[in-house]
């Protein structure tokens, strides 16, 4: 069933629980051009997506992740931001991307000065689209938060990431375990996020 854009803002809940199956090609295509089609600073286009379907390299990526996180300390500088990664990592019990079937991985040029905006942009798209489509999407920012960490770094070379490159933000994709099948779709009160009307 189509919905309106806006009811597709309104709806829009990040899943945290998916089922094993892959996303249908067609369904994977419709979300990645979504994220294609976002605004571009002066049009640079400069977003790379790593759409990584594979169970293998999934499954290295998250224990890589796991093991970078868990030789870090907390600290009051990160605790705010990653601590969390950091404590479940040392637990030995932790999955950033909730398991689902396929992580879009956004990279962006390192010394393009909007790449976290066009890069946010697309993910903001990929998140509504998979919405639309019925898919439960997460935005995923551990990658992010290690874009600096050799050890994932050429892990992400070997995945195609170039060289002059660096993550931006990522996206978990899959179809939600929900007993309907569906996406989260309460519409909650906002809170926050302050306006000013000048």
């Amino acid at each position: 069933m189509e919905k309106d854009a806006l009811t597709v803002m309104a709806t829009r809940h990040s899943t945290r629980k998916f089922k094993p199956e892959m996303v249908e090609d067609a369904l994977l295509e419709k979300v990645i051009e979504a994220g294609r089609r976002a605004p571009s600073g002066k049009s640079k286009n400069t977003n790379h997506f790593l759409v990584i379907c594979d169970a293998a390299v999934l499954e290295k990526l998250v224990d890589l992740v796991q093991s970078e996180f868990a030789k870090m300390d907390i600290t009051p500088e990160n605790q705010d931001n990653f601590g969390g990664a950091i404590k479940l990592s040392k637990k030995g019990n932790y999955v950033f991307k909730y398991n689902a079937p396929v992580l879009i991985v956004v990279a962006n040029k390192k010394n393009y000065d909007n790449n976290m905006a066009d890069a946010c942009a697309a993910v903001e798209n990929m998140l509504l689209a998979a919405n639309a489509l019925d898919l439960g999407a997460c935005w995923i920012n551990q990658l992010r938060w290690l874009r600096d960490n050799p050890v994932l770094v050429d892990y992400l070379h070997s995945l195609g990431m170039k060289e002059d490159e660096w993550v931006c933000a990522s996206v978990s994709l899959g179809y939600p375990d929900m007993p309907d099948g569906l996406p989260n779709r309460n519409i909650t009160t906002i809170k926050g996020n302050e306006v000013t009307y000048i």
